[in-house]
């Protein structure tokens, strides 16, 4: 897939920092760079990538930093967790929080710390004025729940790699967040997420790569990174009848938007 001349594209959430990238980085950056790839969303995980992420976005201005706790990594945290977030985010005033969420793929005795981190995020963000980047894996429901308990995200925010059903498509938008989609639209048998990229409003939607995972179909490789942003960029366009083009400039303003980048 060639890069079309004069087309620029935003992955909203990349992990440069995975160790399956962080020894290229240079080439990773090149590559995007070359594909049409003028900002990336680089999300933090946990407590030892923070500076990671830091040090990626500051020596490269098209990446946007994203701090959080994933609930992946809840039992790696200190007990000053929150403290130390809130300090990375005050050190770093264009950053967002993220990727916080639920995910209810993991032993059940989990959730609840799960919910406890997430809405303390939430409040971070929300005191901070930050935009959020939102994890949810079959908690769709619950997460919801705690974002109406929270009041919704005031400065806005996406739910990345969006697996849910369709019909929670405007619930999400109505609590003031984004919908983003990654590669798994291109893969045939994923009808519920097709379903829902044609369900989003032209503007809360966004595409991204979820580097170094999910490779779209068809591009041939183990690792994913965010050039191949042309793939998903390709296959939104077949399933809601539009260009590539279209959806380069919809997705690139909208995330742009979003996480407060103007150009």
């Amino acid at each position: 897939m060639e890069p079309a001349a004069g087309i620029s594209y935003f992955d909203s959430h990349c992990h440069l920092q995975d160790y399956r990238l962080l020894p290229d980085i240079s080439g990773v950056l090149g590559r995007a760079r070359n594909a049409g790839v003028r900002g990336m969303m680089c999300c933090g995980s946990c407590q030892r990538d923070w500076q990671i992420v830091h040090d990626i976005a500051a020596a490269a201005p098209q990446v946007v930093p994203s701090f959080g706790l994933h609930p992946w990594y809840l039992a790696e945290r200190t007990p000053s967790w929150d403290e130390e977030l809130a300090a990375c985010l005050g050190e770093n005033p264009a950053a967002c929080v993220g990727e916080i969420g639920l995910d209810h793929a993991l032993d059940k005795a989990t959730f609840a710390d799960q919910e406890t981190v997430f809405l303390r995020q939430l409040d971070i963000a929300s005191r901070l004025a930050r935009p959020v980047t939102i994890h949810c894996m079959r908690a769709f429901g619950r997460v919801i729940e705690l974002l109406r308990q929270a009041g919704g995200v005031s400065q806005g925010g996406v739910v990345h790699s969006y697996s849910g059903p369709p019909e929670l498509v405007k619930t999400f938008e109505d609590l003031g967040l984004s919908i983003s989609f990654s590669g798994s639209i291109s893969f045939p048998k994923s009808k519920r997420a097709r379903a829902s990229i044609a369900a989003v409003s032209s503007e809360r939607l966004c595409i991204e790569t979820d580097s170094p995972d999910i490779v779209p179909f068809g591009c041939g490789a183990s690792v994913n990174e965010p050039a191949n942003i042309l793939a998903v960029a390709m296959a939104a366009a077949e399933i809601r009848g539009a260009s590539v083009g279209e959806i380069a400039e919809l997705t690139f303003k909208n995330s742009s938007r979003v996480f407060g980048r103007t150009s």
